[in-house]
């Protein structure tokens, strides 16, 4: 049977009506077009409507990724040896820049090569590897910041039982945990991305990166399932902003039965580094999914700059608020900023 030309076609709402009305026809009646499935190769153009300003877009994206790389690791390093951090809260901060790096990892080195060289083809199982792992960092850094917020509200609302209540084996379970409910939740994603057809083995995609709904929707089929599938896994986001809100809630109400201003302040302290990490993390992802679902008149160029932001945004920013409010976290890498400096002078 004589296969169909192979003219690739964009990733973008706009394109000819003639694919757009393929595509449609694919969608309402997918057996006609199972014989001309392909497992394609993407091609990422970047930006769309920004290419020009691909380069100056570079600077501060892989700034970033060298202040995401050497900040994450400096605080795996610290937490590592410094024997006064070896707590609980310490060990979700060092599960949560574990988290970071690999996330970065996962999108910035493929985000830089499409500024710098031009768009760059991924593969089809490329692509769903870094959906994969793209879906199951963000994933992961949500459920460890609801550990952390639990851990805020037993050191607060519970202090004599702190040492009881957080053991070592606890919070390796909670570790284990953050590990496996993300696995079972997005593992689903990358096998029903995979069975999806696609009509041209070549297809451009109007992005950095490859996400689940944006190859989704270049599909030629009926793609309500990962629709309904992906709203139910954003269902466990909101249930943990949920659970982090019912522990500020409570934390709030036992720091105002403290007796004392300075003891307020000292328990509210101890809130603030993790209270900015939530912001930076959850702010960017509400907003790129608004936008996603509801912001038709939006531009497509400032659809991708949000994804990008949610991307680097926490690995870059998490750093830097745990190492300024952290005096243990300061003093070591202060030190060693010393110590290299010695050894160069």
């Amino acid at each position: 049977m004589q296969q169909p030309p192979s003219a690739p076609h964009l990733g973008t709402p706009l394109g000819s009506e003639e694919t757009q009305a393929s595509r449609t026809l694919a969608r309402r009646f997918p057996l006609l077009n199972s014989s001309h499935s392909y497992s394609p190769t993407f091609v990422l153009l970047g930006v769309p409507g920004l290419q020009s300003l691909h380069a100056w877009l570079s600077i501060p994206f892989c700034t970033g990724y060298l202040i995401a790389l050497l900040g994450n690791s400096a605080i795996l390093l610290v937490v590592k040896t410094e024997a006064s951090l070896h707590q609980p809260m310490f060990y979700f901060l060092s599960v949560l820049s574990a988290i970071d790096l690999g996330l970065s990892t996962s999108t910035l080195p493929q985000m830089l090569a499409v500024f710098w060289f031009g768009p760059g083809e991924i593969s089809f199982g490329g692509c769903l590897t870094q959906m994969f792992f793209i879906h199951t960092f963000t994933g992961m850094e949500s459920v460890v910041l609801t550990c952390m917020a639990f851990d805020r509200y037993v050191a607060i609302c519970h202090p004599l039982r702190y040492a009881t209540i957080l053991t070592k084996s606890r919070v390796a379970w909670l570790c284990s945990v953050v590990v496996l409910r993300t696995f079972i939740l997005v593992f689903p994603i990358a096998m029903l991305t995979q069975r999806l057809p696609f009509c041209s083995p070549r297809i451009s995609v109007a992005h950095t990166y490859c996400e689940h709904m944006g190859i989704a929707k270049l599909a030629c089929a009926d793609i309500r399932v990962n629709m309904i599938y992906g709203l139910f896994t954003i269902s466990f986001l909101m249930g943990d902003v949920v659970l982090i809100l019912l522990s500020y809630v409570q934390i709030l109400r036992a720091v105002f039965r403290l007796p004392s201003k300075e003891a307020r302040l000292k328990s509210l302290g101890t809130c603030g580094s993790h209270v900015a990490v939530i912001f930076v993390f959850y702010t960017p992802a509400f907003f790129s999914f608004l936008t996603h679902r509801f912001g038709r008149n939006i531009p497509h160029y400032a659809h991708i700059l949000i994804a990008n932001l949610y991307v680097i945004l926490p690995p870059v920013l998490n750093p830097l608020i745990y190492g300024v409010r952290t005096r243990e976290i300061r003093r070591r890498v202060a030190q060693a900023l010393r110590h290299k400096g010695h050894r160069f002078s």
